[in-house]
Formats: structure tokens, C-alpha cells, sequence
């Protein structure tokens, strides 16, 4: 299985963001739209988000539906962990998905009566040569300040966010 290289289009410099406000990741997998759809949206095949070896104690959880959430408990290197996960705003099966980033009680703490406050992830599938073409665009709301929306590029957001999507494509084999 071969993973094609990472294109990635930011509005980021390397101090932080410019007139920026989010960025977007594109990966050919070697799967299909389905296979891809049902790695994010099926409780089962969502462990990859995490970053865990099958058998560790934990489900993640999916209310599949606009407004419904998802949820995954992180589990980091240096001991660290943490849920996180997301509320639905849009769903086209094996198209789009769209969700609010955050967990009620995780990281980023997310309000569910206040999801138009949180970054907003998007995640589009398409056809490619080999497999499915998955772009996944992160984006911050236009009422966060732009100091809070610096802090999140200096915390590494894109590298974090490269990082989690990199776990996908050998969960699919």
C-alpha cells in the first residue's frame, strides 16, 4: 500500500497566522469513499482517530446525525489523555462531513448550545486514481479573536490535525 505525499495549502506563516484562519490537508488513500466514510463515521473503525492498538479499553461513540455528536478518548505518548470529538453540522454520505471540534468535559471543551464559537472541521471525499481523494479543511469561526486564533497555530493545531489524519490511511488496510 502506498500513501501519496501530503499537499497541504495553509495561511500560515511560520510565526503564526497570517490574514489566515484555518487550513486544509488533502490525502489519496488506497480505499474507497466508503471505506473512508465508515472509518469516520462507524464507532468501530473510528479507534484510528486515536491513535490506540485494537484491544485498548475504549469505544468510541457516534450519534450520526446533524447535531449529534462523536467522541473518542486521546490517548498521548507522554501519558496525556483526553476526549475529544465533535458536533454534526453537515452530512452528504461518502460527500462531506462537517462537524464543531470539541467534547463536552474534553479538549477543546465544546458547548453544544454554542458550537458557532469552536473551530469547524470539514472533511470532503472524492473519487481519485487509486483510491479516495480526502480533503480536510480546519477552520476558525470569524468571532474568535485573531490573538486565540494565533494561540491555536502556536500550540501546533496543524501539525497536531496532520498528524491524527496520517493515522488513517494504515487503519484502512
Amino acid at each position: 500500500m502506498t500513501i501519496e505525499p501530503t499537499t497541504e495549502s495553509a495561511t500560515e506563516s511560520a510565526t503564526g497566522p497570517t490574514t489566515g484562519r484555518g487550513f486544509t490537508m488533502t490525502r489519496e488513500l488506497p480505499a474507497s469513499r466508503d471505506a473512508v466514510w465508515a472509518a469516520w463515521t462507524e464507532p468501530e473503525k473510528l479507534r484510528w482517530f486515536a491513535g490506540v492498538e485494537p484491544g485498548f479499553d475504549f469505544e468510541p461513540s457516534v450519534d450520526l446525525r446533524v447535531g449529534g455528536a462523536w467522541r473518542v478518548h486521546l490517548y498521548q505518548p507522554d501519558g496525556v489523555d483526553y476526549f475529544t470529538g465533535g458536533i454534526y453540522q453537515e452530512i452528504v454520505p461518502n460527500e462531506r462531513l462537517v462537524f464543531a471540534w470539541g467534547a463536552v468535559g474534553g479538549w477543546p471543551e465544546l458547548d453544544p448550545s454554542r458550537v458557532d464559537e469552536v473551530p469547524v472541521v470539514t472533511i470532503e471525499l472524492a473519487d481519485g486514481a487509486d483510491g479516495c481523494v480526502m480533503t480536510t479543511s480546519f477552520r476558525f469561526v470569524d468571532t474568535m479573536p485573531d490573538t486565540d486564533v494565533a494561540k491555536w497555530f502556536d500550540l501546533g493545531i496543524r501539525a497536531g490535525w496532520s498528524d491524527t489524519i496520517d493515522r488513517l490511511a494504515p487503519a484502512l488496510r
